[in-house]
């Protein structure tokens, strides 16, 4: 596997990989320049002062020092560019990249992934591999370099002391990354049980009023702590055995220095060596084991990038919800044809569903709740795609056409509105991004948002807070019906858009519905039988099958599920205490 695909990097971010590797590698052999320099000065030296040589020519040496001086700092400069400039755009293509792959995957995708995991991945992991590209990967592929080119040297001048020196560095790595399969899982145990920590204090921060209103506070506290306990009990038994690797690594990597002194010393007895060659292996051998030193600390996070890594990649092999960019239906009537469905192959939600939407009507999905109404609305708009059968939008397949080409006739109205911290206006102008101020808050008062958008502080400049806090529900669902209306599409979906409503907003709601379905296919999600007696057509659903369908003065007429429904709602109607 190429190192491309093991940390996840761009083509960019591979190639500054390398420069930083490069520039690293060339600082540090710059240094040895100037090892060579002080070991010519001191053997002059050493000859004027044991056999009378003349004094040596100092100004070669002070020109050689100034070279040196500039060239490390051209060098040190580069690599610092390339290992902590550059690099650090990466993180931010990585982020972008998977953004914009996550707005291409399909529903499932986000089924099966919660969001604790995908918020690790997209912040922690890639921190982690940002710290790798700039930190450890530079550093030790230049110290790789720089050992072949110091190791093709020293053992041209001496390969006994070369062997002395040199044999500590493949021996400390190997110890290293020998305890890489013992060190790799604790590294995935320590993230799940990082993650699993992560999963609560969102599900506490999401559940906080359930949790008061239970009185569940100390029990909830309770499992929370016992997670966090277990995580620092994992991420020490990992740092631990991470630091018996790396530290072991460390002597082995010193024991070179002392080889290197003892070989020597015996070479200088017999003769073989002498006193300035053995000062210039252990200077240069110093050099080497510097970088290597640093490695060794850092190279265990190494195998953490490298899981973290994987995990980002497994967003790049996830199949894309793709289709063609040429969309022309022939209106914009909604066809269910024999369409069966399940999520992610579990049991069948929709089986052999057939009906048609048409354009300019409203068609009402009913039936109990697990009937499969929600899903049809998805499978339309292709939020999922079928596993069976078509749905078709003017007799073009949905599933042949780009989700968000499909999307652009599609206005759609959940009653569980999703609002960004941001102002009235920002939130409105979701539903056309190049709408100017006059269309939006004529969409804004067609929807009947002034009412309420006169008593914020601010007005439609007013900061609504994270999902809407400072709005009630009503208000939070007109500003989601303003929206659909500036998008204007041809066909609008609305999955329960009242069903949490008083009275008061309903109505309000519903005049502003009228203005947003008018000439348009509509499919309407209900379980109030009256909200849709006005419709067109209903389609009665039940176990993923259509029951019945027909106008609803039809289906009273035939007594059959939809009239039942009916009848029940009425008598519940009634029903006091």
């Amino acid at each position: 596997m190429s190192i491309q695909e093991k940390y996840a990097l761009t083509d960019e971010g591979l190639k500054n990989v390398k420069l930083g590797a490069v520039w690293t590698a060339a600082s540090n052999l710059v240094v040895f320049g100037g090892v060579g320099a002080l070991y010519l000065l001191m053997s002059e030296l050493v000859a004027h002062l044991t056999e009378g040589a003349p004094l040596p020519n100092l100004l070669p040496y002070a020109a050689g020092l100034a070279a040196f001086a500039v060239a490390l700092f051209v060098a040190e400069y580069w690599a610092y560019y390339y290992q902590y400039g550059v690099i650090y755009k990466e993180s931010g293509r990585q982020r972008i990249g998977l953004a914009e792959r996550l707005r291409k995957l399909p529903l499932g995708f986000f089924g099966r992934r919660d969001l604790a995991d995908l918020t690790e991945t997209l912040m922690t992991d890639v921190k982690t591999t940002e710290h790798a590209y700039s930190h450890v990967l530079p550093e030790l592929y230049g110290a790789y370099i720089t050992l072949a080119v110091a190791a093709v040297c020293l053992f041209s001048f001496d390969w006994r002391l070369a062997l002395a020196s040199l044999w500590s560095c493949p021996v400390g790595l190997a110890i290293l990354f020998g305890a890489r399969r013992a060190l790799q899982p604790m590294m995935e145990a320590t993230r799940m049980r990082g993650l699993a920590t992560s999963e609560d204090i969102q599900e506490a921060l999401e559940c906080v009023r359930e949790v008061r209103a239970t009185n569940q506070e100390g029990r909830y506290l309770e499992h929370i702590h016992a997670d966090v306990d277990a995580a620092e009990r994992q991420a020490a038994r990992s740092e631990i055995a991470c630091g018996i690797a790396v530290n072991g690594a460390q002597i082995v990597l010193r024991l070179g220095l002392a080889t290197t002194v003892l070989v020597g010393a015996a070479l200088i007895l017999e003769g073989s060596c002498t006193f300035m060659t053995l000062f210039a292996f252990l200077v240069v051998v110093s050099r080497i084991y510097a970088p290597f030193d640093q490695c060794l600390m850092l190279i265990a996070e190494l195998f953490s990038a490298k899981t973290a890594a994987a995990r980002v990649k497994s967003f790049y092999e996830e199949p894309l919800a793709q289709g063609g960019e040429a969309y022309e239906p022939a209106g914009h009537d909604v066809a269910f044809e024999d369409v069966s469905f399940s999520y992610d192959g579990g049991e069948k939600v929709l089986d052999g569903v057939t009906f048609i939407a048409r354009e300019g009507e409203v068609t009402a999905l009913v039936g109990p709740s697990g009937s499969g109404k929600s899903t049809c609305a998805r499978l339309a708009a292709r939020l999922w795609d079928a596993d069976a059968g078509r749905v078709t939008v003017g007799g073009v397949d949905v599933a042949t056409v780009d989700p968000e080409v499909l999307l652009a006739d599609f206005s759609v109205v959940f009653q569980d509105v999703l609002l960004f911290d941001d102002t009235v206006m920002g939130n409105i102008r979701l539903g056309r991004r190049g709408a100017t101020d006059e269309e939006v808050l004529a969409a804004a008062r067609a929807a009947n948002c002034d009412e309420f958008v006169s008593r914020l502080p601010l007005g439609y400049d007013t900061m609504i807070g994270e999902n809407g806090a400072r709005l009630s529900g009503g208000e939070r669902q007109r500003i989601s019906i303003a929206r659909a209306l500036l998008k204007d599409a041809p066909v609008v979906l609305l999955d329960e858009a009242t069903a949490s409503l008083d009275v008061e907003n309903e109505t309000q709601v519903q005049e502003a519905l009228s203005r947003l379905l008018a000439g348009k296919t509509v499919i309407v999600i209900a379980h109030r039988m009256r909200t849709v007696m006005s419709a067109d057509k209903i389609v009665v659903l039940e176990d993923g099958r259509v029951a019945e369908q027909g106008s609803p003065e039809g289906l009273l007429a035939t007594g059959g599920l939809f009239a039942r429904m009916v009848r029940l709602q009425t008598e519940s109607a009634n029903w006091s205490l």
